[in-house]
């Protein structure tokens, strides 16, 4: 729902307002949970992976994503958006020097092929590349950057503290530049464009991440990061409840394409845990025979 509520969003607020006050307000969140949890101070290398959390996530996406949307519909940013897991999945590769097997490529870009199709066919698609379209695309590639780093640096804070601390570093920028888009612009809006604002702060920016990157962290960035093949469809879906706009039947049997491919991007990922429970089943026979040899040897020698 996050580019749906964005899209509400910024009908009546600025969208640099919307980009920085959500950030603030989940900054402000985060900053309660991690006192009530006592959670410590990240290292000084930590700090860098979240910089570029932050980078990504905090300031990025939700900036250019709210200046797209100004001029764009939900329905179009979503066909830039569904290149997002294939750029996850790069991103973890240089970054986190993940290695996903070829059946894992060749179901992820079946799945971004089908979403693209749908999005193309059913006219969602219109002219050449405008300043939404870049904007966006700039958005999709720092996203990807975020959710790598996020993802493997979970692996050692934890999915909640690792958005968590992000969005307290990053309070000494978001504060000031949300007092200055509120002197220059002061927001006026109706109910409407204040839910949206409320959802992408508090589901989109802060909670959502805390499932999120815990599940990345548990099931690797590339693997886990195609589930966001389902996001496109999911986005036109929650853009008609919200904005009223149509979607075709053919919607439905995309998703259950889309949702077939990402059943199979998580195939591979069983595979591979069965083939590592296997190794380490092997491993532990192996030195199991060993000591039953080493207390053959000591028998006779006894006797």
């Amino acid at each position: 729902m996050s580019l749906p509520a964005t899209r509400v969003a910024v009908e009546d607020l600025n969208p640099w307002f919307v980009a920085f006050a959500r950030a603030v307000g989940a900054g402000l969140l985060a900053s309660g949970y991690l006192r009530l949890t006592g959670s410590p101070r990240p290292t000084r290398d930590q700090w860098r992976q979240l910089a570029a959390v932050a980078l990504g996530v905090v300031f990025g996406f939700p900036l250019l994503t709210s200046l797209a949307l100004t001029s764009q519909t939900a329905a179009h940013a979503a066909v830039v958006i569904a290149v997002l897991p294939a750029c996850t999945a790069v991103f973890a590769v240089l970054r986190g020097r993940e290695r996903p097997p070829p059946l894992f490529w060749a179901a992820a870009l079946a799945g971004l092929v089908a979403v693209l199709a749908f999005l193309v066919a059913s006219g969602a698609v219109s002219g050449g590349l405008g300043p939404a379209d870049l904007a966006l695309l700039g958005a999709v590639g720092l996203c990807g950057l975020g959710y790598a780093e996020g993802g493997r640096l979970a692996r050692e804070l934890g999915g909640a503290r690792t958005i968590c601390w992000a969005l307290v570093g990053s309070l000494p920028l978001t504060v000031p530049a949300t007092v200055v888009v509120t002197i220059l612009d002061p927001p006026r809006a109706g109910p409407a464009s204040w839910l949206g604002f409320a959802y992408v702060t508090v589901v989109s920016m802060f909670l959502g991440f805390f499932a999120w990157y815990a599940g990345l962290a548990r099931g690797g960035v590339a693997r886990t990061g195609q589930l966001q093949l389902a996001q496109p469809v999911l986005t036109l879906a929650w853009s008609a409840l919200l904005l009223r706009e149509h979607v075709s039947p053919a919607a439905l049997a995309v998703s259950g394409l889309v949702l077939a491919c990402v059943a199979l991007t998580q195939y591979t990922r069983s595979g591979d845990a069965r083939r590592n429970v296997n190794g380490a089943i092997g491993a532990q026979r192996q030195w199991e025979r060993q000591c039953d040899r080493v207390g053959d040897l000591s028998n006779a020698r006894k006797q």
